[in-house]
């Protein structure tokens, strides 16, 4: 099934049940109120859930309603924690490959992972605004997973187990401040602004054969100034899996349920043509670019965005169609 939260002046929205082909709603107003009392009780509320997806997809309910992305909250408006790992190895060599430093020993090993802001998120088509050019602000099309609750120390396949739903992030980050943070010896903090999801989440099995042993085979594009730069294969090149990643954050503390688990930004890595290397897949950040720029040619030149940027990110499943909805945001009232 597909979930979605519309906006109604309150912090945590109202909880809808959306058609797989993202075309009508209906609200869950009879069984739930928002997405966390359904992660807190999940074995008792999605059956229900499912029976009216169920109804929406076959056109049976009489109150379904066209389906808006701009009126989206983030499916999970806040969320007890928001983790994002770094499962692509390759982002990390371009963004280590930018700052002239070498990859840990450990990258193999465990996941890079940190804690962002989580009590409150950006909707899909919420604006980016508040920040500063100066900042070097970039997005990063990610992919992102719900848990149930996740006792300490548990397994990467009960933690795979715990995945509730699935969505996209746009995980914004400001690079010139990270920068400075990481000099500091600390993590990052101011580096990491709010983020935004995708209109809907949906759940593992709605995925098909596209969701595989905790990782989802399908492509993720991003779209900059109705430019596309990324069409990135998400499946064969996430080094460490959902369950991999969840445990990670499990392994000193438990998770509660609606805890949100990041992939990072997704990468492919580049190819030898000759004696350059070429990335045809394009790029899931614009660090991602600047690094692959000062690889090819000395230096990088493509600058982070600007106010009136625009940014989509989007996937498509193996029909055609969006799968999550697309995530769209302009760059908008920076700070002075």
């Amino acid at each position: 099934m597909k979930l979605a939260t519309y906006k109604d002046g309150s912090r945590d929205g109202q909880l809808v049940v959306v058609s797989q082909d993202l075309h009508s709603a209906h609200y869950a107003t009879g069984i739930a109120s928002s997405l966390q009392q359904v992660l807190d009780d999940w074995n008792f509320y999605s059956p229900q859930l499912q029976d009216l997806s169920q109804a929406v997809n076959a056109g049976r309910t009489r109150h379904a309603f066209t389906f808006d992305p701009r009126r989206c909250m983030a499916p999970l408006p806040r969320a007890y924690q928001w983790l994002n790992g770094g499962a692509y190895l390759g982002h990390q060599e371009l963004e280590h490959a930018l700052l002239g430093t070498d990859m840990p020993a450990s990258s193999t090993a465990e996941p890079l992972m940190h804690q962002a802001n989580s009590d409150g998120f950006l909707g899909p088509c919420d604006p980016i605004t508040g920040l500063r050019e100066e900042w070097g602000i970039d997005f990063e099309a990610t992919m992102a997973v719900v848990t149930g609750d996740v006792p300490v120390g548990s397994t990467d396949d009960n933690c795979l187990d715990s995945v509730r739903l699935v969505m996209l992030a746009n995980d914004v980050s400001l690079r010139t401040v990270i920068s400075h943070e990481l000099t500091r010896g600390a993590g990052f903090l101011r580096g990491k602004p709010t983020t935004a999801f995708s209109p809907v989440a949906v759940t593992p099995d709605e995925l098909g054969d596209a969701w595989q042993e905790g990782r989802l085979h399908l492509s993720l594009q991003s779209t900059w100034n109705g430019r596309k730069v990324g069409l990135c294969e998400t499946g064969p090149e996430m080094h460490f899996h959902f369950g991999q990643l969840i445990a990670h954050a499990a392994k000193t503390r438990r998770l509660g349920a609606g805890s949100i688990i990041g992939s990072g930004a997704v990468s492919n890595r580049g190819t030898q043509d000759g004696d350059r290397r070429e990335w045809p897949k394009g790029y899931g950040s614009i660090a991602e670019k600047r690094a692959m720029e000062a690889l090819q040619d000395g230096q990088a030149k493509t600058d982070y965005m600007k106010a009136g940027d625009t940014l989509r990110i989007d996937m498509k499943g193996k029909n055609g169609h969006s799968v999550f909805g697309a995530i769209e945001q302009e760059v908008k009232d920076l700070a002075s």
